[in-house]
């Protein structure tokens, strides 16, 4: 564990706070923005859905397989000689995504945002340990979960106010500047590296030390409940309760509302009552909202699937916050770009698994695959047992927390 940071002033302190949140304000936004324009690529392109849906999906494999990579060479060359290198990659897939005269050009271009993106939000996440005040680094962890959320939850907004105005390749435009000011932050407000380039980072095995693992698999756990809140909830709010669509992105907005407010103060707390018990509290959090998923908006309707996310979503910041903080704890200077590059792989694992294996669970739950077929009471099976499944991964999630509470950490 570092003994000693150089002393950096409040002024210094808030430009290199700006330049993270930014940083990582960006890949949250490039991972949504593209989604409310798919319909729009279709028609210009000619192309069917399956084919432009390649455009989100590219950004998100870029992304998930870069992580590491990222963390990487951060340890390797210097956390903010690649968050710059990141930045500038980001850019010039924004500039491809704007200009590109073809879906397959597009889909490239996505691919090249997504690694730059790779280099943000892992880089920000390690750069955030390193400059941090231990007293408090939860909540610098806390701040970069909502931002990511916001920028998760402003990029649909933004793109349905730009695509009637500027078409499709507005949303890529709109990215350009704002990665170029990080830039300039990130050039200006960082402090240097050091010496870099002469000695090898430390091993990926060696990071993945047996005290990190609990923090990885609940990791993956949590973000596939998280997950599947989003890909469930619009197939029973819309199918299940009936509801319009403009209501049911309504009732979705929830969630990322909460998660913007609840951030910070989840850091604080974390600082307060330290990683180790937060992390417990935010997973029961989790626990009772997936449990309450499963029944409550089956017999009250809106409200009780309301109801349920606000408990639901703190616990995620909560646990968020804990997670990161303790995971990059004691951490040693050149493992932390890797460490924070495997933790954004466990997540986007989780994602990934979210999607696909609870999506699963909800079509044997319903009894078909062709959910605009199943009746309203079909839906509200599949949702039961969706949950049910969901809070049983947290029950398995808090009894791994525990076992690790109660052994020996072993410093990494």
């Amino acid at each position: 564990m570092e003994q000693t940071k150089p002393r950096l002033s409040t002024n210094s302190h808030a430009g290199i706070t700006i330049t993270l949140t930014l940083a990582m304000l960006l890949a949250a936004l490039g991972t949504s923005i593209a989604n409310i324009a798919l319909p729009m690529l279709a028609i210009a392109f000619s192309a069917p859905f399956a084919q432009v849906q390649a455009v989100v999906v590219a950004y998100l494999a870029a992304l998930t397989v870069s992580v590491v990579i990222a963390g990487r060479l951060g340890d390797r060359y210097g956390l903010k000689s690649m968050l710059v290198s990141g930045l500038i990659l980001f850019t010039v897939g924004s500039l491809l995504c704007a200009l590109s005269p073809s879906l397959w050009l597009l889909i490239g271009s996505r691919l090249i945002q997504g690694v730059g993106a790779a280099f943000l939000m892992t880089l920000a996440m390690a750069l955030t340990r390193q400059t941090a005040k231990d007293a408090r680094m939860g909540q610098a962890m806390g701040l970069l979960g909502t931002v990511s959320a916001l920028g998760t939850a402003l990029g649909p907004a933004l793109g349905g106010l730009l695509i009637p105005v500027t078409g499709w390749r507005g949303i890529f435009w709109v990215q350009i500047p704002l990665a170029l000011l990080a830039l300039i932050l990130a050039v200006k407000m960082l402090p240097g590296d050091g010496e870099k380039g002469k000695t090898p980072s430390a091993s990926l095995w060696s990071a993945m030390n047996r005290s990190l693992l609990p923090n990885l698999f609940i990791n993956v756990l949590v973000a596939a409940v998280m997950m599947t809140t989003l890909v469930v909830g619009p197939f029973y709010l819309s199918l299940g309760l009936g509801l319009e669509a403009s209501h049911v992105g309504f009732i979705m907005a929830v969630g990322p509302v909460v998660s913007i407010l609840s951030g910070v103060p989840s850091g604080r707390i974390v600082d307060v009552l330290g990683s180790d018990r937060v992390l417990v509290i935010g997973l029961i959090l989790l626990a009772v909202g997936a449990f309450l998923l499963a029944f409550l908006p089956n017999l009250i309707g809106i409200v009780g699937y309301i109801l349920s996310i606000v408990v639901l979503t703190p616990g995620y910041q909560l646990f968020q916050s804990a997670n990161n903080t303790a995971a990059l704890a004691d951490v040693s200077k050149d493992r932390r770009g890797t460490v924070s590059g495997i933790l954004n792989l466990s997540r986007n694992i989780g994602l990934i698994a979210g999607a696909s294996l609870m999506g699963g669970i909800f079509a044997l739950g319903v009894g078909t695959g062709e959910f605009t077929t199943a009746s309203a009471s079909a839906i509200g099976a599949g949702m039961r047992l969706t949950f049910l499944s969901a809070g049983g991964m947290m029950l398995v999630a808090i009894a791994v927390a525990f076992g690790h509470r109660t052994s020996a950490p072993t410093s990494i």
